[in-house]
């Protein structure tokens, strides 16, 4: 049955999952559920968050679709319950996520998860971002994202690495991605990371828009003096 949260009844809670899913809003409903079920009991989400789920976080992820181009590759960096990389790979089934997590339980769960659902598009990986086989396996991506996993300067040592150049890093950082970007801007430069700015997302199916900081992944410049 389809949960409907108490929210503003203004906006159509049902109406937004069907324009953002499409025919896929099945498998959506079935990761709410899995959040509401199996996520509180693993300890992936909190019970406070389940009345909020579809706004919080199924559709708070889901509309990152609006970034990404068709046919990218996308690696989820720290995906924990899978947020954002599960829902973006729901509404887009044209992108290939990769889900990197370091938690055996959180791992095992989404493995569970994308195994009952036949998510096709999806593969989990068990590991840091940083490790060295992990970017190996899975570097070179169109874009990674990330939700609520680091500070936006260490976020960035992660996430750069595996994007290839002219790829992009979003990293959804709710109200602090202003403040976020104005501090950590000239580490982030010397990180390698370009074109840094604060985009929304999901302004016409969300009643508070998702906030994201977009750094695009720049050829690294040669310091002054050094040998070509």
């Amino acid at each position: 049955m389809f949960h409907v949260e108490p929210v503003d009844e203004q906006w159509d809670v049902v109406g937004a999952v069907a324009r953002v899913f499409g025919e896929r809003t099945p498998v959506a409903e079935a990761y709410h559920a899995s959040l509401a079920s199996d996520g509180v009991a693993r300890g992936l989400i909190g019970p406070r968050e389940v009345p909020r789920l579809w706004t919080r976080h199924v559709l708070n992820c889901a509309v990152l679709g609006e970034l990404v181009g068709v046919g990218e590759t996308v690696v989820d960096v720290g995906s924990g319950a899978g947020l954002p990389g599960v829902p973006l790979a729901i509404a887009r089934p044209d992108v290939r996520v990769t889900l990197v997590e370091p938690l055996l339980r959180r791992s095992v769960y989404l493995q569970e998860f994308v195994e009952s659902v036949g998510l096709t598009n999806v593969t989990v990986v068990r590991g840091r971002a940083e490790q060295a086989g992990v970017v190996k396996e899975v570097g070179g991506a169109d874009v990674v994202t990330s939700r609520a996993v680091a500070p936006l300067e260490k976020l960035a040592r992660w996430s750069l690495p595996l994007v290839r150049v002219g790829g992009r890093m979003l990293a959804l950082k709710g109200s602090s991605a202003a403040e976020e970007i104005a501090r950590d801007r000239a580490a982030l430069t010397r990180l390698g990371a370009g074109r840094l700015e604060v985009v929304e997302c999901g302004a016409a199916v969300l009643p508070v828009p998702t906030a994201v900081v977009s750094a695009e992944r720049v050829a690294h410049h040669r310091h002054r003096g050094q040998r070509r």
